[in-house]
């Protein structure tokens, strides 16, 4: 039988080698049962809560699957397919639907079984409390630590690590230190976090992701608690416990999402503060007075025909709005000259430019249409007795892809396997139809025109 091995590893204590025991042991099995390997899947350092769709090798297994390219699964266990119970259920059950069989070598897992449905069940349920008790376990251990005087979480500019057998907590690195002072003191003294970004940029100083800087990373988000600016910890202060990161059943993406603020754990470190008391009040009062004063549409990106899509000559960058009137570059714009000398065109002048550019491509061969259609038909026209054949294949193929894609959404391997199959029935149906065609070339072009023009 057509056998084929899926096999995962998540980053929690595991290894690259991970996936070769899973391979290895797999293997074993398809040879015992006489089934042969046909193809091998692969997801390394992807955790088991990430749905199968938006892992490399997962995407690829489900459209092969749909597609009817194998008959039977070998996983190591059902938790490497996932650790949700509800998609577990739901891909298994799609599977042995399909008549896949699916074997789960360590958890005794086999789709042949009478009782495989209570079995796998136990072992979703089993799989998604593993889940649900680490991250239980994680949060715990890190209240724990910041209880007792220590850090959780990641690193703020300004400071460095020092880990102990007991914990980790945070020292000044003096150097930063500097520049985080220079940037409240520019602040308060009222220029703008674009002009700081730009004159740091000039400074060649590395940003907090060694980079260059960017507005976003001085100003940040007030409600956050991001960026330079507001980040009480420079105050003295270490907040730990703000938000927390959620999957969402829909997308299967993790959300940011903020913590009610009774729940904060918040800790005074005064021998962590870098940024004087009055020098910290007179730039929140700036902070606050901005807030108030600002529009409801300000910081709503600019609505145009092709900003984001152009790119500067210069530095790669993005070509954005920068104001009513013109396109420039992003970098330049954020970052400043040291990063890139920018430039600036007129947004009327470009999108009328760029519109005539696609108008009179898209319109160049419309008189050729006919011909070109009559090609393509010719091009991939069968033999007679196979076209209904292949079509009753393709029908049922593109239902088991929109049926796929309904109840898992879409992916670029579902969506491009479904395009061609379309593709391929629509010129098998137009090459059975041999009837003439009851319109004029002149006829065909006015309505192609029309359509582009529109």
């Amino acid at each position: 039988m057509r056998t084929v091995i899926y096999a995962r590893y998540s980053t929690d204590r595991q290894r690259e080698s991970s996936i070769d025991d899973q391979i290895s042991i797999c293997r074993y099995r398809a040879e015992s049962d006489g089934g042969t390997v046909i193809d091998v899947y692969c997801d390394d350092a992807t955790s088991g809560s990430t749905p199968v769709t938006q892992r490399t090798g997962g995407a690829r297994l489900i459209a092969d699957a749909l597609a009817g390219k194998f008959d039977v699964l070998i996983v190591e266990g059902l938790d490497r397919l996932s650790r949700d119970q509800v998609e577990q259920e739901r891909i298994v059950r799609r599977m042995e639907h399909r008549g896949i069989m699916i074997v789960g070598v360590a958890d005794g897992y086999d789709s042949r079984m009478g009782a495989r449905k209570i079995m796998r069940g136990v072992r979703g349920l089993i799989n998604e409390l593993y889940l649900d008790d680490l991250r239980h376990k994680t949060h715990r251990g890190q209240a724990g630590q910041v209880e007792r005087g220590f850090v959780a979480g990641g690193k703020s500019y300004g400071y460095k690590t020092i880990k102990s057998d007991a914990g980790s907590t945070f020292a000044i690195d003096e150097y930063q230190a500097n520049w985080i002072r220079w940037i409240f003191q520019e602040y308060a003294d009222g220029r703008s976090a674009q002009r700081i970004a730009h004159e740091l940029n000039r400074l060649t100083v590395k940003s907090p992701r060694g980079g260059t800087w960017a507005v976003s990373a001085i100003y940040g988000s007030p409600k956050k608690g991001s960026g330079i600016l507001n980040n009480a910890l420079y105050n003295g202060i270490y907040v730990w416990n703000r938000s927390q990161w959620v999957k969402d059943p829909d997308t299967g993406k993790r959300q940011r999402i903020d913590r009610p603020e009774n729940e904060w754990k918040i800790s005074p470190m005064p021998h962590l503060r870098i940024v004087p008391d009055e020098l910290w009040r007179k730039v929140q009062q700036r902070l606050a007075n901005q807030r108030q004063t600002s529009g409801k549409g300000r910081g709503r990106p600019a609505k145009t025909l092709f900003g984001g899509l152009l790119t500067c000559p210069y530095c790669g960058g993005a070509i954005v709005a920068i104001n009513t009137k013109l396109y420039g570059c992003a970098n330049r714009k954020d970052r400043g000259l040291a990063v890139c000398k920018g430039i600036s065109v007129s947004r009327q002048a470009t999108d009328a430019a760029l519109l005539g550019v696609l108008h009179e491509n898209l319109l160049a061969d419309v008189c050729n249409i006919e011909a070109k259609v009559r090609e393509i038909i010719n091009d991939h026209k069968p033999a007679k007795d196979a076209p209904k054949t292949r079509i009753a294949e393709l029908d049922a193929e593109i239902t088991h892809l929109v049926n796929a894609i309904a109840t898992i959404g879409v992916s670029e391997t579902l969506a491009a396997r479904l395009k061609i199959a379309e593709t391929e029935r629509a010129l098998l149906k137009k090459s059975i139809n041999t009837q003439p065609l009851d319109v004029t070339p002149a006829e065909i072009a006015a309505l192609v025109r029309q359509h582009l023009d529109n």
